[in-house]
């Protein structure tokens, strides 16, 4: 998940996507750990980035900028997984997070056009109705579990149309996915979650377009997925794998119905993970992730922990 970026029109970077998840969810994302019930989970993520980039992927800002951006992102997470089917095998449940976001940006050179931090505060909130189908069995074990989840994030986080780096959007976003684990084999396992992203309008929109006039701004569908591999290392306890996320808008951004072009949003982060099971009731997981091939938004490195414990 990352801050809303926006900038002006006129700039050679955007930032106009909302949060989403990128490298929050990893290994055996498939599937809930220890079956129906209540889940509580706990992400913290810290996001580093020197570089803000533009269309093409170079340097958007001049070099004595020299921007640094560091970012402490929470989510609390509470879940509902039922035990009744109500579509096609699959089985209802809620998905409800919390996020809380601390943003700071600072430059060598005091200059008030470059892009301000609104601060910390509590980000978009995010509710989504999903479906789980059991884990599909073998001789050895599970073979593969999915799950497919309508999640919609709304625009209830700290938003400042003064600030470019907010925690909230300011505008509602729809954000289903497809989640899946194949056990390749019962140590050697293969997950990702892939998302589209649908976004309505911006009424408050930021300094730059304001500055142009613009009453409403909207910013570009998208796709993104995680995706990880990992290998059980010691028996029912850990794993170790690489993990990663992807990230391309697929349409662009919107001025008072307008298109603008070559704004469009990419990356790509890969790197190393782990999960220790210290039960069935208690995981922790640990993902580090270095971007590249960034486009239209700064590129560093994440980090990320994460607590999920069953009731």
């Amino acid at each position: 998940m990352a801050m809303v970026f926006t900038s002006p029109p006129k700039a050679g970077h955007a930032y106009d996507l909302p949060s989403v998840n990128l490298g929050f969810t990893s290994f055996l994302d498939g599937g809930p750990p220890a079956g129906p019930g209540i889940y509580f989970a706990q992400y913290l993520q810290y996001w580093q980035s020197e570089s803000f980039t533009n269309t093409k992927g170079d340097p958007a800002l001049p070099g004595f900028a020299r921007e640094e951006l560091s970012a402490w992102i929470s989510l609390t997470q509470f879940l509902y997984q039922s035990d009744q089917e109500v579509f096609l095998g699959g089985k209802w449940g809620i998905d409800v997070i919390v996020p809380v976001v601390s943003i700071d940006m600072s430059y060598g050179t005091d200059n008030p056009a470059f892009p301000q931090d609104n601060g910390s505060g509590v980000g978009d909130i995010l509710i989504g109705p999903y479906l789980q189908w059991d884990p599909v069995m073998g001789k050895r074990g599970p073979l593969f579990m999915h799950r497919m989840e309508f999640q919609m994030i709304f625009p209830t986080g700290a938003y400042d149309a003064d600030k470019e780096l907010n925690a909230g959007s300011n505008f509602f976003s729809f954000n289903p996915y497809w989640a899946g684990t194949l056990f390749l084999t019962p140590q050697l396992t293969a997950t990702t979650r892939i998302h589209y992203l649908w976004n309505a309008e911006n009424d408050e929109p930021n300094r730059g377009f304001r500055n142009l006039g613009a009453k409403e701004t909207r910013a570009g569908q998208a796709v993104h997925a995680n995706f990880a591999m990992a290998y059980e290392l010691i028996p029912g306890k850990m794993r170790l794998g690489i993990n990663g996320y992807w990230l391309q808008q697929i349409s662009d951004t919107e001025m008072d119905g307008e298109d603008i072009p070559d704004r469009k949003e990419q990356v790509l982060g890969i790197g190393p993970g782990m999960v220790y099971h210290f039960s069935q009731n208690d995981h922790l997981f640990f993902n580090a992730y270095f971007e590249s091939s960034a486009e239209n938004r700064p590129e560093g490195e994440r980090f990320n922990v994460r607590w999920v414990h069953h009731f």
